[in-house]
Parts: structure tokens; C-alpha cells; sequence
């Protein structure tokens, strides 16, 4: 007789069902989504938020940056508590604080209190990037991790699909304020189905764990002082960490709030038509994440397609930026193909993780995805400093109107970053897909 606490192969259990799977990822995934939505709803708002506050160009960037601020500030505490707290308590928590702050922006008299609520949106969906790395290395296998990455960005650019056209056709009709009433009380939701159906990894559902061993919860912790002093022991993680900043930075200072301004003001678009143009570059950007995660997953290099991409988008950039007039259907080529080949930055997340043994994937994560928020919070103030600098006192429907030539100064900053991806995936040092063993220096020099 076999005694019960003695199990053969047969008995062992196996990975969790994939409808399983992509339910716990979902709930983290449409949390993410929301981040999104919110990041980029000021550039469809813009002008209803200029007039409700009475303020300009320089006060509009940095109460868009706020949310940047505090995101950009949890990036490092968010990594290291994935690897200790756990997913499920992290994503419940920063739903339900998400939501609080975006009332909080609702109801907010001034435009001082708005940046508080926007500061408390950023710092708690900062939390759901990384958590859905982790999520992903613990309920999907490793080779479809780029993949599960580039459908992460897909969910999330549906969140900013939303904040274009269907928001600012939303608040035409209801306002603002009570358009984000209601996203408040969604996000509530959010955060009670998060509670009930998320695990932190399969184990907790009576499956087997796809996370490699050196990562399990059980294993040995490093310290977070030395955590973090080993991830910056390895280039890449500097190079891969500045690379996205100059990817991203561009892509959402201008969807998310520079874009739509720019175009009504300079090519005789609608706001609506303004928002659909911006709109295309994240759906574009959201189709090229999950086409190059798959795409480098299947040719087992990192590298080529991050540096081929950031050239295309960078040439991009510069005929957007210093070419003028530019016909409609040119606008629209134009913002589409910058998105598609920016989408390029998610193979940036899988080759990071490669580059760091793996029981630090959650801290490197967490200081890459700080790379690539420090793009728009650096560029979307900056812009608006600029254009304010330039601001030639003319006014036109109770709105402060700003040169072209001011925002092709300012947008010189987009070309500038975008530069800085080129030379950063330059140097960045090819992992082949494959993880470095722990203990290891490679890749150090």
C-alpha cells in the first residue's frame, strides 16, 4: 500500500488551464488598461480643462506630469514589493487608490487639488506594469513571454484608444468632471473582482508554477539595498532602462496631450478628427508590441528589431516634427507608422529580464519601466514650458494659441529623445532569448 503523503509523476500537478491563466493575467491587464486611459485623457480634455482652471500651456504640462511624478517615483518600491508583498495585494490596492485619487480629480476646485488626484492615479496603477510581468513569468511558460508582454501593451493602448475620440465625445455631452466620476466608480469595481479572483502564482490554485525555481516566493530573498546595487552592476540595464524613455516619452507627450492642441491648431483638424490622429499612433503602437515580442521570441535575438525600430520611428518623428503643411491621410501615415515601430520597446522588457539572473526579474523590471515613464514626465512639462516661452500673447476662443514655430521648438525635445533610443540599443549587448544564470557578471562590462 502507498502511503498518501508519497506521490508518483502521475500525481504531480500540472499548469494552470490557459483560460485560467489569462482570467488572473485579465483582471491585472484591464487595471493596466486603466493607467493608460488615464495617462492620456488630459489630451482630449485639454481645453475644457484650460478654461474650467483658467491656465496655460506650462500649468497644463505639469498637471499632466503629476501623474508621471509619483509613477516614476513607485517604479523601484513597486519592483521589490512584487517580489515580496505579492500581485494580488498590490493590484487590489492601487484600484482602489486609483480610484480615490480620480475622484478626488473629479471634484477638485482648483487646479492644485486636480494634481493631487493625478498624483495619487499615478502612483497606484505604477503598480500594474510590473505586477503583470510577474503575473506572466508565474502563469504563462517562458516562451510566450513576449508575447503575454506585447498583449499587456495591447490592453493597455486600448485604454488610451478610449481616452481619444469616445472620451472627448463623452465629454462634450456630460463634461468632464462627470466622465471621471464615473471612471472613478469603475475602478472601484476594478478592485473588488481583483481581490476575488487574482493568486500571485498557480501554487495558490492547486497548479504547477511556470516560474523558474530562483524566483519562487519560497526561495531566498536578497536584500533590497543589494538587489538593487546588483541590477546596476549590468550595462544593460542602464542602456535598457534609458532606451524606452526615449521611445515612449515621445509617443505619449505627444497622444497624450501635445498632439491634439498641435493638430487643430496647425492643420485645420476638429478636436475629434485631432484625437482620432493621436488615437492611431496607440493603436498602432499596441499592434507592433505583441507583432515584435512574437517576432524576437521566434528569431531568438532582442537587439536588431529594438535598434531597426527606433531608427524607423525616429525618421518618422523628424518628418512629423519639421515638415509643413502635411496633408491628412500623410498625418495619419505618418503618427501610425511612428506607433508600429515604437511598439518595438516591449522586446526591451524581455531582453532586460534576460540580462539579470532571475531572482532579480521583478526588480529590473520595476527600474526599466522607471526608464520608461521618465520619458513623459520629462517631455510633456518640458513642451509646455517651451510653448509658454514662446507664447506670442495671441488668444483665440479664450485659449492661449501658440505659434507653430513654438511647438516645432518644442517638439525638437521629441527628436532629441528619440536619438537617445538609437544610441542606448546601440550599446545594449544581445542576450540571445536566454536568461542569465544567477551569480553570473555577464554582461557587467
Amino acid at each position: 500500500m502507498v502511503s498518501g503523503n508519497v506521490q508518483n509523476n502521475s500525481s504531480k500537478p500540472g499548469h494552470p488551464p490557459l483560460w485560467l491563466s489569462w482570467t488572473v493575467w485579465g483582471l491585472g491587464a484591464l487595471f493596466y488598461l486603466s493607467g493608460f486611459y488615464h495617462r492620456v485623457a488630459p489630451a482630449v480634455m485639454a481645453d475644457a480643462m484650460m478654461r474650467d482652471f483658467d491656465i496655460g500651456a506650462a500649468a497644463l504640462g505639469h498637471f499632466s506630469a503629476f501623474y508621471f511624478y509619483s509613477y516614476v517615483a513607485m517604479q523601484i518600491p513597486t519592483g521589490l514589493l512584487a517580489d515580496r508583498w505579492g500581485p494580488r495585494n498590490l493590484l487590489t490596492t492601487g484600484a482602489l487608490v486609483a480610484g480615490i485619487g480620480t475622484l478626488v480629480y473629479a471634484w477638485a476646485p482648483t487646479v492644485a487639488v486636480a494634481n493631487l488626484g493625478r498624483f495619487l492615479i499615478g502612483g497606484s496603477v505604477a503598480v500594474a506594469w510590473v505586477v503583470l510581468l510577474k503575473l506572466s513569468t508565474r502563469w504563462f511558460p517562458t516562451r510566450l513571454f513576449a508575447f503575454v508582454t506585447g498583449m499587456a501593451l495591447c490592453f493597455g493602448v486600448v485604454g488610451a484608444v478610449t481616452a481619444g475620440v469616445p472620451l472627448r465625445l463623452l465629454v462634450e455631452r456630460y463634461g468632464w468632471r462627470v466622465v471621471m466620476v464615473v471612471s472613478a466608480g469603475i475602478g472601484l469595481l476594478l478592485a473588488v473582482a481583483i481581490r476575488v479572483v487574482v493568486r500571485d502564482d498557480p501554487r495558490a490554485r492547486g497548479y504547477a508554477s511556470y516560474a523558474p525555481e530562483a524566483s519562487n516566493p519560497s526561495g531566498p530573498q536578497m536584500g533590497i539595498g543589494q538587489g538593487l546595487r546588483t541590477v546596476f552592476r549590468y550595462s544593460n540595464t542602464w542602456l535598457l532602462s534609458l532606451a524606452p524613455a526615449g521611445m515612449v516619452g515621445p509617443v505619449l507627450a505627444f497622444s497624450g496631450l501635445w498632439g491634439v492642441p498641435f493638430l487643430t491648431t496647425h492643420h485645420g483638424l476638429s478636436p475629434a478628427q485631432s484625437a482620432a490622429i493621436t488615437s492611431a499612433m496607440m493603436v498602432s503602437w499596441a499592434v507592433g508590441g505583441p507583432i515584435f515580442g512574437a517576432l524576437s521570441d521566434r528569431i531568438g535575438r532582442r537587439k536588431p528589431l529594438y535598434l531597426w525600430s527606433s531608427l524607423a520611428a525616429l525618421a518618422g518623428w523628424v518628418l512629423l516634427v519639421y515638415l509643413h503643411p502635411l496633408s491628412t491621410p500623410l498625418l495619419a501615415v505618418l503618427a501610425t507608422g511612428i506607433g508600429f515601430f515604437s511598439g518595438a520597446m516591449i522586446v526591451g522588457f524581455a531582453y532586460v529580464k534576460e540580462s539579470v539572473p532571475a531572482e532579480l526579474a521583478g526588480t529590473v523590471s520595476g527600474v526599466c519601466n522607471m526608464g520608461v515613464m521618465m520619458g513623459p514626465m520629462l517631455l510633456q512639462p518640458a513642451i509646455g514650458w517651451v510653448l509658454e516661452r514662446n507664447w506670442e500673447g495671441a488668444v483665440s476662443e479664450g485659449l492661449r494659441w501658440y505659434p507653430l514655430s513654438a511647438y516645432r521648438t518644442g517638439f525638437t525635445l521629441i527628436v532629441v529623445f528619440s536619438t537617445l533610443t538609437l544610441v542606448s540599443v546601440l550599446f545594449s549587448r544581445e542576450t540571445y532569448c536566454r536568461q542569465l544564470g544567477a551569480g553570473s557578471q555577464q554582461g557587467g562590462r
